[in-house]
């Protein structure tokens, strides 16, 4: 190539290296300013005080968010901006109650994170923050890291259901009737201390003297570790009972996580309880970059541990923490707002704070006396169906109660009228067809779990019973005769092939293999019922379920699956079911939900507030008064209050009075429906 030519390309080449770089440092600058706006965006909307909240990215904070405030809006705004200030996502924690605010929570982040796809876990290795429940939480330390502390990599996670069961067989051998002491009541004992961070040998020492149900409590406990260890299994409990002592004990582990995790969130913190409150502190204890949110006017559970001490404590744990409080209500209209505030404000142990909104007065609250539940019934039911004429979507409407027991009269009165309706009742996976083929999924995992085997046996029956297996167990195979060899060698050969497929396939393309291998799809759909085909149709929505972690696949994929189905909560059933109707729910399993409409039905005295909870008696009232509070913060636009004069209770007729509860609601705030021809209430 000519000299000349060469040095023409040259001049050309760097004239246009030239121009790319000032086009590059002009484009960059664009990013830059464009950064800057969208910066200014995602602050756009928040008042002040939850803009200091997401800008206050260093030390401890707590938040005092009233209902309706915004604060899920604070906590991923908050996740989004240390991500932009450079946080690594995975350096980043969040932990809320249920499942679905832990499922809204992730998604919110991953959206504005602009992540490609959801995914059902989070955290190292998917580019985004570890979002989960407490439980989820102790689960993930616990694959992690706990094999160090004895448990293994595949355990399995006992619901309430299959812990009472063991606590029943334990009473059985100790000779206790379960109408004497039920196993549901045992379990709660246990639960109980095991929050509160005792071992059965220190409840032992400390309480099997105090009482008979104690010392039975503690025996039965002393039965109920033995068979979890057995079938390598952890209830609800222990997932945070294991990590707070795997963290106490080994501090290089402790060391590890509190570097993943820097920058520390936690949720409705006055949920927490002793032990929850440890693994926070474990975690946070470094670098002390704890972020919590919480309303003490929602604390609904300190009958299952949950302790306010947390939160009303938390300057004195971590001395110079900032304390911001939302008080702004975006929920629901101003007649709602100043009835809650005057319900709320007559506790004593709380922290000073009052909601206000911007928005309309809005409809006064409906307050309404019934002649009896029925009546009662009836007529809530007929104002829903006069709502759905009017165009309001029966997802939108709520009937919330105190106790189960007043779900049957509401359910006759849906029926009646002609109103759809869901129950929260019943959940999916702890349904028997559902729970039969995850024993199977399990065994595929570990062959080694007996009460698995035994439930795989029966489903579908295969003339292997209980007898048959306890001799298996007890190594007696010799013993069996030809006919009993045939059919255990074909069930193993099963559990094996089942084995040998968990290595490599799909969670989804495992359960199905599974319902097809062990004969389910078979027995319930091809020769069964009508009956049989409608609970087959659960097993085939279990693998939908499972396809979410179809992105992991092999056992740890199937394991994530099986952990999460054991973690499922009440919540959960809402988004599950595509069945449309109004929802019928206890005013505990609505904490954290929302509607445009809410009906409160049993506003007795000794009903709500409800008697006979245990404890001082000016703390149950607290409780019982949060408890309401939370009821009417659920209501958007329009709040119906219920009551009946008359009530059965355990099969007699009461007559009641209007709960003392509608005595802190100003009289001008309400108005009252008498249609059914009853005195108006006189208060």
């Amino acid at each position: 190539m000519p000299k000349h030519r060469a040095r023409g390309l040259r001049h050309r080449f760097s004239g246009c290296f030239a121009s790319a770089l000032r086009f590059g440092a002009a484009f960059f600058a664009l990013l830059h300013f464009v950064g800057y706006i969208s910066i200014v965006n995602y602050l756009d909307g928040l008042n002040d005080a939850q803009k200091r909240a997401v800008l206050a990215t260093d030390g401890p904070i707590s938040v005092l968010a009233g209902a309706g405030s915004g604060k899920t809006r604070v906590l991923t705004t908050r996740i989004y901006h240390l991500v932009r200030q450079g946080v690594p996502p995975e350096r980043i924690l969040a932990v809320t109650f249920t499942n679905k605010a832990a499922r809204e929570m992730r998604e919110r982040v991953r959206h504005m994170l602009g992540a490609e796809e959801p995914a059902p876990r989070s955290g190292a290795g998917t580019g985004l923050p570890f979002v989960a429940t407490f439980h989820g939480l102790g689960r993930e330390l616990l694959e992690s890291y706990g094999t160090v502390i004895g448990v293994p990599r595949y355990f399995s996670v006992y619901d309430r259901d299959d812990s009472e069961k063991i606590i029943a067989n334990a009473l059985k051998t100790l000779d206790v009737s379960t109408k004497e002491l039920s196993p549901r009541a045992v379990m709660g004992r246990i639960s109980r201390a095991k929050g509160a961070g005792l071992s059965v040998q220190e409840f032992y020492e400390k309480h099997a003297r105090t009482s008979f149900g104690n010392r039975i409590a503690a025996e039965a406990w002393r039965r109920y570790e033995k068979e979890l260890a057995a079938e390598k299994a952890l209830d609800f409990d222990d997932l945070i009972v294991k990590p707070v002592r795997l963290l106490e004990e080994h501090a290089d582990i402790r060391a590890a996580a509190q570097e993943r995790w820097r920058y520390i969130h936690i949720d409705e913190y006055q949920d927490t309880n002793e032990l929850q409150g440890r693994l926070t502190n474990l975690l946070a204890e470094k670098h002390r970059n704890l972020f919590v949110v919480g309303d003490i006017d929602q604390t609904i559970y300190t009958w299952r541990g949950a302790t306010i001490e947390n939160l009303l404590e938390f300057e004195k744990t971590y001395p110079g923490a900032e304390t911001i409080v939302l008080e702004q209500n975006y929920r629901a209209t101003k007649n709602l707002v100043e009835a809650a505030n005057a319900i709320i404000e007559q506790n004593k142990n709380r922290k000073e704070k009052r909601s206000t909104t911007q928005n309309a007065a809005g409809a006064p609250i409906v307050v309404h006396a019934a002649l009896s539940a029925e009546t009662e019934a009836r007529w809530i039911a007929r104002k829903m169906r006069a709502l759905l004429r009017d165009g309001i979507a029966p997802e939108e409407i709520a009937v919330l109660y105190r106790t189960n027991f007043q779900s049957r009269a509401l359910e006759e009165g849906c029926l009646r009228e002609g109103v759809p309706y869901k129950l929260l009742g019943t959940k999916f996976f702890e349904r028997k067809e559902v729970k039969d083929a995850l024993a199977w999924v399990r065994l595929a995992l570990d062959p080694s779990r007996q009460a698995d085997k035994v439930r795989a046996a029966g489903s579908p029956p295969r003339g292997i019973g209980k007898v048959l297996l306890a001799k298996l167990a007890a190594g007696q195979r010799e013993a069996l005769k030809p006919a009993e060899r045939v059919k255990v060698e074909a069930f193993e050969r099963v559990i094996n092939e089942l084995a040998q497929s968990a290595e490599t396939l799909m969670p989804s393309e495992f359960v199905r293999l599974v319902v097809e291998k062990n004969g389910m799809k078979q027995k319930m759909w091809e020769e069964g019922s009508e009956e049989d085909r409608e609970r087959f149709e659960n097993v085939e929505e279990l693998a939908s379920v499972a396809a979410r972690y179809d992105g992991t696949p092999g056992k740890d994929g199937i394991a994530a699956f099986l952990a999460d189905a054991a973690l499922s909560g009440e919540q959960d059933e809402l988004d599950r079911t595509e069945k449309r109707g109004v929802n019928l729910m206890t005013v505990h399993a609505a904490k954290g939900l929302e509607f445009r409409i809410v009906f409160v039905s049993g506003m007795e005295e000794g009903l709500f507030p409800h008697e006979g909870m245990g404890g001082s008696e000016e703390r149950d009232e607290e409780e019982e008064r949060r408890l309401f509070y939370v009821a009417v913060t659920r209501a958007k636009e329009r709040l119906y209050l219920t009551l009946a004069r008359v009530r059965k209770i355990y099969g007699s007729d009461i007559l009641s009075e209007p709960s003392s509860f509608l005595q802190d609601i100003d009289r001008s705030l309400v108005v009252y429906d008498e249609d059914d021809g009853q005195t108006i209430i006189d208060y």
